[in-house]
C-alpha cells in the first residue's frame, strides 16, 4: 500500500471528466501496484526475449509486452545491446496515432521533440521506413546524454540527434511532415508509479506547465509542412495541460482534429474538450495495465509546399572510402561523412537533412559513426558495433553472461586464445562493443561512461 495521499485539488479538477471515477483513482494509486512492460526493438529481435519472462503482450502496439515481474534490467547484457526498451506501456499508445493518420510506407520527416530519454524516439524509428529520417531533439543538455545514448544502442542509421530549444526550429519553416510534442507536464499521471510526483504536483505547476506547453507548440507550429500530422501527450490528467491545450491549438492555428478508431477496445477513454470538441484519448490505470496518459492528433491546413531538402553532392576521401566499406554491410548504399578524424555513415535522405541542419541547429548525432581514422586505420566506433549497418562477417568472440557483465563493467575477464586486431563482443548473438586482441591480452573498448558501475 501506498503511503502518500493524493492531492484533492487535482482530484476535485477531474470530477467531470469521462472516464474519471473517483473512488477507482484512489483505490488504484492506494494499491502499491507497479507494471512493467517493455518494447523489442524490431531490427534486432522478432519476439520478447525469453529471459524477460513476458506475461502478454500490449495490445495498442506490435512491439510491446509486459512482463510478469521486473528483473534486474542492469545485468541483462542483450539490454545494453538495445534488444528491447523498458517503456510506460500507455505511452505506446502513439503507435495508433501512426498507424492510422501517417503512411508510414513513404519516406518522412519526422521530429520528435521533447525526446529523452527516448522511449517515443525509438517507437517511432521502428515503424517509419528506412528512407525516412528522424529528428529527435532534446532541449536539456544533460538529459540529451541520455537520448544520443540510448538511440546509439537502438542502432539506427537513419537518425539524427539535437539539442535546441523549441524556438531555434521556427528558421526551418514546413520542413517536416510529422511533429511529436511530449510535452514536459505536471506528471501526475505518473503518481503510482513514481511517489515523489505527488510532492511536486500543485496547481502552479500545472499553470506554468500549460503555459510552456503553449509557447513549444506556438514555436514548432511552423515547422510542420501544411497537410502534416502533429501528435500532442502529456503523462498529466490535467485538463489545462490537456484538452484546453487542444483548444488552445485551434482557436490559434489552422489545426483540425484527428479522431482514432477503435481504442475503446481496450478501455482508453475520449473526450472532446470543452470549446471546439477536438478529439483527446485518455488512459486510466484503474481501466488498463498503464499508467496516465493523454493523446490528441491534428492535421494542419493550408497548401503543399515544396520540399525545402535539396540532394547534396558530396564525396568521402576515395582513398579512404575501401576501409570503410569493408566494415559494413555489402551492398550497403550508406553515405560516408568525414569530420576531421571521425567517419560516420547515414542513408542519403539523412545526410541531405543533416547538411541542412547542421548549420541551424546544435547537432549532437547524426547516422552511425563508423570510427577515427588514425595512423592508417580505422577505429571502430563502439556506434558501429551497435548497430544494424555493420558487417556481420567481421570477427566476433561470444561470451557467457558473467564475462558478458564483467566486460559491460570494464573489468578483467579471461578469454584464451584471443586472435589479435578488432573483435566485436557478443552474448547471444547481439552485439556489446569492441575489444582489440594484442596476442597475451586484449584491450576493452567499451565505452567508460556506459560502463555498469555497481
Amino acid at each position: 500500500m501506498q503511503d502518500y495521499v493524493l492531492p484533492t485539488q487535482l482530484t476535485d479538477s477531474l470530477k467531470d471528466i469521462p472516464g474519471f471515477d473517483k473512488a477507482a483513482f484512489e483505490n488504484e494509486h492506494a494499491s502499491g501496484k507497479q507494471v512493467t512492460s517493455v518494447r523489442i526493438n524490431p531490427s534486432k529481435v522478432n519476439t520478447v526475449p525469453a529471459s524477460l519472462m513476458a506475461a502478454k503482450a500490449v495490445p495498442w502496439t506490435k512491439f510491446g509486452y509486459y512482463l510478469s515481474e521486473r528483473p534486474s534490467f542492469t545485468f541483462d547484457p542483450i539490454f545494453h545491446a538495445g534488444a528491447y526498451y523498458v517503456q510506460e506501456a500507455s505511452s505506446m499508445l502513439l503507435e495508433q496515432a501512426f498507424q492510422q493518420l501517417v503512411n508510414l510506407v513513404e519516406p518522412l520527416k519526422v521530429l520528435d521533440l521533447c525526446a529523452a530519454p527516448g522511449g517515443k524516439t525509438t517507437h517511432i524509428q521502428s515503424l517509419i521506413s528506412h528512407d525516412s529520417v528522424l529528428v529527435t531533439n532534446e532541449v536539456i543538455r544533460n538529459r540529451v546524454n541520455i537520448l544520443t545514448e540510448n538511440i546509439t544502442k537502438w542502432g539506427a542509421a537513419n537518425v539524427i540527434v539535437t539539442n535546441n530549444d523549441p524556438s531555434d526550429f521556427t528558421r526551418l519553416e514546413a520542413l517536416f511532415d510529422v511533429v511529436v510534442v511530449d510535452a514536459p507536464c505536471s506528471g501526475s499521471g505518473l503518481f503510482r508509479k513514481d511517489p515523489q510526483a505527488v510532492e511536486e504536483w500543485s496547481l502552479e505547476s500545472v499553470t506554468h506547465c500549460s503555459l510552456r506547453q503553449q509557447r513549444i507548440l506556438k514555436d514548432i507550429w511552423p515547422v510542420l509542412k501544411p497537410g502534416g500530422i502533429l501528435i500532442y501527450a502529456t503523462c498529466s490528467y490535467s485538463t489545462a495541460e490537456n484538452e484546453l491545450i487542444a483548444d488552445w491549438l485551434t482557436t490559434t492555428n489552422d489545426a483540425v482534429s484527428l479522431r482514432l478508431e477503435g481504442l475503446s477496445n481496450w478501455h482508453v477513454v475520449e473526450t472532446l474538450s470543452p470549446v471546439h470538441n477536438n478529439f483527446g484519448y485518455r488512459c486510466y490505470p484503474y481501466l488498463l495495465d498503464g499508467e496516465g496518459f493523454y493523446l490528441t492528433c491534428f492535421k494542419k491546413g493550408g497548401e503543399p509546399v515544396f520540399d525545402i531538402v535539396k540532394s547534396v553532392k558530396y564525396q568521402a576521401d576515395k582513398k579512404l572510402v575501401p576501409h570503410f566499406d569493408k566494415w559494413l554491410k555489402p551492398n550497403h548504399e550508406l553515405q560516408f561523412y568525414q569530420f576531421k578524424e571521425q567517419v560516420f555513415a547515414m542513408p542519403k535522405n539523412t545526410f541531405d537533412l543533416f547538411m541542412l541542419l547542421q548549420s541551424k541547429l546544435n547537432i549532437r548525432k547524426a547516422g552511425v559513426k563508423i570510427g577515427d581514422w588514425a595512423r592508417a586505420e580505422l577505429i571502430p566506433g563502439h556506434a558501429l558495433a551497435l548497430s544494424n549497418v555493420y558487417n556481420p562477417d567481421l570477427p566476433a568472440l561470444q561470451l557467457e553472461k558473467e564475462a558478458a557483465i564483467n566486460y559491460l563493467r570494464r573489468t578483467d575477464f579471461n578469454i584464451d586464445n584471443v586472435s589479435k586486431g578488432w573483435l566485436i563482443i557478443m552474448y547471444e548473438h547481439f552485439s556489446l562493443g569492441w575489444i582489440k586482441g594484442l596476442g597475451n591480452r586484449l584491450n576493452n573498448y567499451y565505452p567508460k561512461e556506459w560502463r555498469i558501475r555497481n
